[in-house]
């Protein structure tokens, strides 16, 4: 069984950039809504007994799995995404340094990053993550995919589906981008 991860602040924390309202429809029912997705679709099969990541790698690639690694990416990333809150404040001074050698500095991570989370046509994520060789990248994922199943190591995250924002910003991805990177991921 898939837990449904305890959100790692208060609703009303991140106001004024994602009001409480949009924190109650992201998290208590698209987030909660994909994690009991999973259970249904695991429970009496072989991964039930499986952690989110092992069901990832085991049904990425499986038209006959699709909805049921859909769900899964979609549990994983949006468990990525809550703890990206102030995610800057609590990397070691070690990591910043390195991510911004790789990135080109603050400014240009926080360019791409929003230039990457408006270019997702549709819905899906843009990410920093470490790759195989421990250096950084920015890049984004289409609808449940996850950078898991490509080797990466997620860092931090921002969430580009519409249930993510639209409450907030309806139809203002690029203000939303910036919002959060400055004042949720408070880079």
């Amino acid at each position: 069984m898939i837990e449904f991860m305890e959100l790692p602040f208060k609703k009303d924390a991140l106001e004024p950039y994602i009001s409480a309202r949009t924190i109650e429809f992201h998290y208590g029912k698209h987030h909660r809504a994909y994690v009991d997705k999973v259970n249904e679709l695991i429970a009496g099969t072989e991964f039930d007994e499986m952690d989110l990541e092992d069901i990832i790698d085991a049904t990425y690639g499986n038209a006959d799995l699709a909805v049921l690694y859909n769900n899964a990416g979609q549990v994983y990333n949006h468990n990525v995404y809550w703890k990206s809150v102030n995610i800057w404040q609590r990397l070691e001074d070690d990591e910043k340094e390195a991510m911004m050698a790789d990135l080109g500095g603050a400014d240009n991570l926080k360019k791409t990053l929003q230039d990457k989370a408006v270019s997702v046509f549709g819905s899906g994520w843009a990410w920093v993550v470490k790759n195989t060789k421990g250096r950084y990248e920015v890049m984004t994922t289409k609808n449940g995919d996850t950078p898991l199943v490509l080797g990466l190591e997620p860092v931090f995250n921002i969430d580009v589906w519409e249930h993510a924002y639209y409450l907030d910003y309806q139809n203002l991805r690029k203000d939303y981008a910036e919002k959060f990177i400055s004042g949720v991921l408070k880079i």
